[in-house]
């Protein structure tokens, strides 16, 4: 069921802080410009990556890039930069060279801020009341409140980006957050309810754990959320992390909320695929930003 944006927020302490910009520093790579970015957060310093154009005469479509997790805690942003076994050519420059404007920030525990576990960290929120899905989205909505006041960007053309981890936390943005116009998830859209039938659940990292959640919606409910808005879902038919049953209830809980608007739903499935970014679903998002964003 698709839960009230007011409620989905309350249940994951959701209250996006302040953002200020420290400093940028830009440098010329190959057919594109990379600022690495120095932000406050709330009180906290985060590292931002961006990749954009290096000319360009009109404000552009932006791309709030999401990293993923992989158990790679000292990666974070860079994931944008440099890539990762699961992924594609890295997509920062190749968005930048297609005209987009592309932002990833360091999620708590990852890149620079690797300075706690990411069980310490969920314990101690939960411990709080709060939990470490709702940190991490109040600091994307920061990162998206940044990117949006940037005089090169046209707010009225962002998306988000995310695989894995970055799939969630893209999708879930988008249910709490208009100012997201599109978004494209890949390899972590699945019913956590059949998960945890399946044990399925246990691969996922605790920053997932949201208390309370699951008796009022699941991941099909969340993502109904974002329609009419385009969203492209890319799923691997045999990744062990979303197990078929639990994509398809997922799906079955989706799909309806674009009965009205079904060519603003789009679904790449690859039967062979595990947890994994394939070219298929490359080709995809890039044509899905294209079409909406373009």
């Amino acid at each position: 069921m698709t839960i009230p944006r007011a409620r989905f927020a309350q249940i994951l302490g959701f209250e996006e802080p302040p953002v200020t910009l420290l400093s940028k520093n830009a440098e010329q790579r190959d057919g594109y410009t990379l600022e690495t970015l120095r932000l406050t957060i709330g009180d906290t310093p985060v590292r931002g990556i961006l990749a954009r154009p290096t000319h360009m005469e009109t404000p552009r479509p932006a791309i709030l890039y999401a990293h993923s997790h992989g158990g790679g805690y000292a990666i974070g942003a860079r994931e944008m930069l440099d890539g990762r076994e699961y992924l594609q050519e890295p997509l920062g420059p190749v968005l930048a060279r297609l005209g987009y404007i592309a932002l990833a920030i360091d999620m708590p525990l990852f890149g620079e801020r690797n300075t706690v576990s990411e069980s310490a960290a969920a314990k101690a929120l939960l411990w709080h009341g709060k939990c470490l899905m709702g940190q991490m989205l109040s600091e994307q909505a920061a990162a998206l409140t940044y990117l949006a006041a940037r005089d090169d960007v046209d707010a009225t053309r962002i998306g988000a980006y995310g695989m894995s981890m970055g799939s969630t936390l893209s999708y879930w943005l988008a249910a709490l957050d208009d100012r997201l116009k599109a978004v494209a998830h890949l390899n972590c859209f699945a019913d956590q309810r059949t998960m945890i039938d399946m044990g399925a659940h246990d691969g996922h990292g605790i920053y997932m754990t949201v208390p309370g959640l699951l008796a009022e919606t699941d991941a099909g409910g969340i993502a109904a959320g974002i329609a009419p808005r385009p969203q492209l879902v890319c799923l691997g038919g045999s990744d062990a992390l979303t197990p078929m049953p639990a994509i398809e209830r997922a799906w079955a809980d989706l799909e309806p909320a674009y009965a009205n608007d079904p060519e603003k739903l789009e679904r790449v499935l690859d039967p062979a695929a595990g947890h994994e970014e394939t070219p298929a679903m490359r080709r995809a998002v890039l044509d899905f930003f294209a079409k909406f964003l373009g």
